[in-house]
């Protein structure tokens, strides 16, 4: 079961932000009204107050901090970590990244209704979605093609409307960790429009994984107000060749930069990787 994080925030900013509200408009002057009926003054300059109950006062201890925290999250840059190696070698199992919010505009949280239109997704954007078929479930690959764009795939070379996206040659991988078992795939550099990412390949593997249809009839035009997303793991990854396009309104943010990796795979302790902290997602 996914916990509904977005959710849980607008709920308890609602409530906490509710109760230091009501607090405020009815009863907190009926509590100083009554305050000379209770306790004992100190001096002639004290104004004793009756003690507010412990319901108001959590509530006006947590309110601002669960609010900013909703407004961070929503509005400009969400942690995520990276759960598998689909878009290996560019992102790790184990990374912890950031996500720029407002990238492709300004939505409400829970909603997901865009409410100010700030710029769409490029071609060769690592981006984070909601899973099309499980929107509960958050998905990071890259965008290769946009709407409008026609889309082919094949003998591992990307073709948008009609032209091979460049791609070079660097060896064979040697993968650290949990990825180790990617060992021996052949990593290329690919550019997609000017933005240049190193991709994993099996060149035994067939182009469209088992059970993937969506290109299998030839080239697809992108619609419009939807997406084509694929992972830099192009032979391990779960993405649009299997279940098609993402939709706009599916789009989290842009994925910007890597804040920390914890992979328990990874020898000795603690289990980091350092020199990824503060790496830049390309």
């Amino acid at each position: 079961m996914n916990f509904d994080f977005p959710t849980f925030l607008v709920v308890a900013s609602a409530v906490t932000g509710g109760i230091w509200l009501l607090d405020s408009v009815f009863f907190a002057n009926k509590r100083s009204a009554m305050a000379p009926d209770v306790g004992e003054e100190a001096d002639d300059s004290s104004q004793p107050v009756r003690k507010e109950p412990l319901l108001v006062e959590y509530s006006k201890s947590f309110f601002p901090v669960i609010f900013a925290v909703l407004i961070l999250r929503s509005f400009l840059v969400e942690p995520f970590r990276i759960p598998s190696g689909s878009m290996m070698p560019t992102l790790l199992v184990g990374d912890f990244i950031l996500v720029n919010k407002f990238s492709y505009g300004i939505r409400l949280p829970v909603l997901n209704k865009k409410v100010i239109d700030l710029g769409d997704p490029q071609r060769g954007d690592p981006v984070v979605f909601r899973y099309p078929k499980q929107p509960w479930i958050d998905y990071i690959k890259r965008v290769v093609a946009v709407p409008g764009d026609k889309l082919y795939y094949r003998n591992k070379t990307l073709f948008v409307n009609g032209e091979p996206m460049k791609q070079m040659l660097l060896g064979q991988y040697t993968g650290v960790g949990s990825g180790s078992r990617m060992t021996g795939a052949v990593m290329a550099a690919e550019n997609l429009d000017g933005i240049e990412h190193n991709i994993l390949i099996n060149p035994l593997a067939p182009d469209l994984p088992m059970g993937c249809q969506v290109l299998r009839q030839g080239p697809i035009t992108v619609p419009e107000g939807q997406y084509f997303v694929m992972g830099d793991n192009r032979d391990n990854s779960n993405d649009s060749r299997c279940w098609g396009f993402v939709p706009d309104e599916n789009l989290v943010g842009k994925a910007f930069g890597i804040w920390m990796n914890w992979d328990s795979n990874i020898s000795g302790f603690p289990p980091i990787a350092w020199e990824r902290i503060g790496k830049g997602i390309d």
